[in-house]
């Protein structure tokens, strides 16, 4: 079985040691590998540098400079800094063979050329599995001055708490709760009989697929999905994720669009319609997470209390793990529902 990382760890990982350690992350298309730059920048407290290896020509790296009497190769300014730097060398598979080889120093001391990095800096890079089939490899003599590094996809409650703190539709996460399948690996297919109408497979032709990045770009369709028509929308939706993942998509918001809108449920809490559908329960506790303030929360709390159990602990553990969390443990109304609730912790 082959050992791998999540997206979290990865950055962590990069974090505590990217500074002795150049790690090559190597995972599937749209899980997040290039989005681990910021985060790694916060943590380290460094400047962050991004690199797209797939653009670059030997060129790029560095140039000839007449100094008079001598000429000197100078780094691009990419690579220079006066304090150390965070930088991430995205698609390095994807590099042509001179560029990959141009930059083997920089994976094992730092440096390009004559020029050094400032002590201190961090270097990590991404790449597809060789098994995607879309042009990734590095040769032995490459992989073996880096630490190789899987990273797998998140599972749908790592994607769902992802989503809840990078303001993603209900519907969209709500999906995802239900089909949960959707964003599994091929490479979990031991004989390679991919039955998953949803997920990226190499041994077929896809216009597009569902992925962590492809659900993102599905969840700004359907945002302003009021102002696109349902016709457009399953067209740019099957064009994101897939024609299968949009028409399931489509019976979800079919089924959001005829909820009591949030504001009716937190200003008539004890008489707005509870909805008969775990689907719709699903979609109304996911879209409450990011619409509970100070001024509604107690409201929402005796709604929730309407709701079925499970869309009750569905709200709460995600709200607490979201930047809402401050907002609900203020709450009388949470209060009592957590002392109602404690034999189930």
């Amino acid at each position: 079985m082959t050992t791998t990382v999540s997206w979290s760890e990865g950055v962590n990982l990069v974090s505590t040691c990217g500074a002795t350690n150049t790690i090559i992350f190597e995972g599937e298309p749209g899980i997040g590998k290039s989005s681990m730059l910021n985060p790694i920048a916060d943590n380290t407290k460094l400047e962050p540098r991004y690199i797209d290896c797939a653009l670059l020509d030997l060129g790029d790296l560095q140039m000839p400079a007449n100094r008079g009497d001598h000429i000197e190769f100078v780094p691009n300014k990419m690579f220079t800094s006066d304090k150390p730097i965070v930088l991430m060398l995205d698609e390095i598979g994807k590099a042509m063979r001179p560029v990959q080889n141009a930059l083997l120093t920089l994976l094992l001391e730092r440096r390009i050329g004559n020029y050094k990095l400032p002590e201190g800096s961090v270097v990590f890079g991404t790449t597809n599995l060789a098994t995607d089939g879309v042009g990734d490899m590095l040769q032995a003599h490459g992989k073996n001055r880096v630490t190789f590094v899987r990273m797998r996809k998140p599972d749908a409650d790592e994607w769902m708490g992802w989503g809840i703190n990078n303001d993603i539709e209900p519907e969209v996460m709500a999906w995802v709760k239900e089909y949960p399948h959707c964003l599994t690996s091929y490479t979990d297919y031991s004989d390679g009989n991919v039955d998953n109408p949803y997920i990226f497979n190499p041994r077929k032709q896809q216009g597009a697929f569902v992925s962590p990045r492809s659900l993102a770009h599905a969840s700004h369709l359907i945002a302003r999905r009021n102002k696109l028509g349902d016709d457009v929308l399953i067209t740019a939706l099957s064009g994101t994720v897939g024609e299968s993942a949009a028409r399931d998509m489509q019976s979800f918001l079919h089924v959001a669009d005829s909820l009591t809108p949030f504001d009716v449920i937190v200003s008539k809490p004890d008489v707005a319609n509870v909805p008969d559908n775990p689907v719709a329960s699903v979609i109304t506790v996911l879209g409450a997470v990011t619409r509970v303030a100070n001024d509604n929360i107690d409201n929402w709390m005796r709604y929730l209390t309407r709701l079925p159990r499970e869309a009750q602990f569905l709200f709460v553990q995600n709200a607490m793990r979201s930047p809402k969390s401050s907002v609900v443990v203020t709450s009388a109304e949470f209060t009592k529902w957590a002392v109602d609730n404690s034999w189930a912790v």
